[in-house]
């Protein structure tokens, strides 16, 4: 394993490592049961878990989850680069919560032993939610973590990009329109959207006075292998001062990247769902957002409740364009 350092160039120890990804906003709540402050993870599958998950996931062995304690156990090399590789609930969820069907109800903080159990053993044992080319068969003939290794290849395909110089890709934002935005003039506003994502910014038109405004612009992002969170602020357009902030919203987007580059050509399969980013307290979705394949193209749909702001939706459409197109 190379060795991580710092911006100092001293080296980074694992238990940092291992802190710094907890720290990330998905990793902060459970990857089964959405309970906060999470102290166990599964090394091989790469996710975090509450205690009471945990629990269940010991049940089910060794050599389907291998559980270890954030703070308490020490971690080998291959545990940190297995959860590294994968990096955490947003990306693993992503393809072990792919087909989640219709009326399944996921378990909460809450849930019952008995509940729990079930969906994790469905999740992780039967597979029953991953997508059919990634299902391995467990039994008899499985070792290690040979149930989660089709996963971590499939996340490893993707950290190979990284190597080559330049971008991963395009993301195509279409704004397609606002409700019920702040007042920021006498009796409305004239609002405008700013997408950042790195060192880029693009933005859309301005709409004169409407608290409900209808853009249905498309914006274009080049995506670079570290692309980190997609920073959404929306203002209120003044001519003779500054223009005042009217809300703002992260978008995670490793879980349309890694279901798109986990399915590679979209054209080959038929419309369906191959991913989520799921809603939880710590993000601004309103509904859990559905990775799609749409005519041949992968589309992510989703309304964001503004932030740090007294009202305020927007409904967006993602579409990742891989290189090439």
């Amino acid at each position: 394993m190379s060795e991580k350092r710092s911006e100092f160039g001293r080296p980074v120890s694992g238990k940092r490592r291992l802190k710094d990804l907890l720290l990330q906003k998905d990793n902060q709540f459970c990857a089964d049961c959405n309970a906060p402050d999470p102290k166990w993870a599964s090394a091989n599958i790469g996710v975090f878990l509450c205690l009471k998950c945990c629990g269940v996931h010991r049940s089910l062995g060794p050599h389907i989850s291998k559980v270890l304690s954030v703070t308490l156990d020490e971690w080998s090399d291959d545990d940190l680069d297995a959860i590294m590789e994968v990096g955490g609930n947003s990306s693993a969820n992503s393809i072990y919560e792919a087909y989640i069907p219709e009326g399944y109800t996921k378990p909460g903080p809450d849930a019952s032993h008995e509940q729990r159990t079930k969906f994790i053993r469905s999740k992780y044992e039967h597979q029953e939610f991953l997508k059919s080319s990634l299902r391995i068969a467990s039994g008899k003939g499985s070792t290690g973590s040979n149930i989660a290794q089709g996963i971590i290849n499939s996340f490893r395909s993707t950290s190979d990009s990284k190597i080559t110089e330049g971008n991963i890709g395009t993301l195509k934002v279409k704004v397609i329109k606002g409700t019920d935005l702040a007042i920021r003039d006498m009796m409305t506003s004239d609002p405008y959207v700013i997408l950042k994502l790195g060192q880029q910014t693009v933005q859309t038109t301005v709409v004169k006075s409407n608290l409900n405004p209808v853009w249905n612009e498309e914006l274009m992002l080049s995506v670079p292998p570290q692309f980190g969170l997609l920073n959404l602020n929306v203002f209120d357009y003044d001519l003779f001062s500054a223009d005042d902030i009217m809300g703002e919203a992260d978008i995670d987007l490793q879980p349309l990247i890694s279901s798109a580059k986990s399915f590679g050509d979209a054209s080959m399969f038929d419309d369906m769902q191959i991913g989520k980013w799921m809603k939880s307290h710590n993000n601004a979705l309103m509904d859990d957002s559905i990775v799609n394949i749409v005519g041949g193209k992968i589309k992510q749909e989703m309304t964001i409740k503004l932030q740090n702001v007294e009202s305020g939706e927007l409904y967006l459409e993602l579409e990742w364009l891989p290189l090439g197109n």
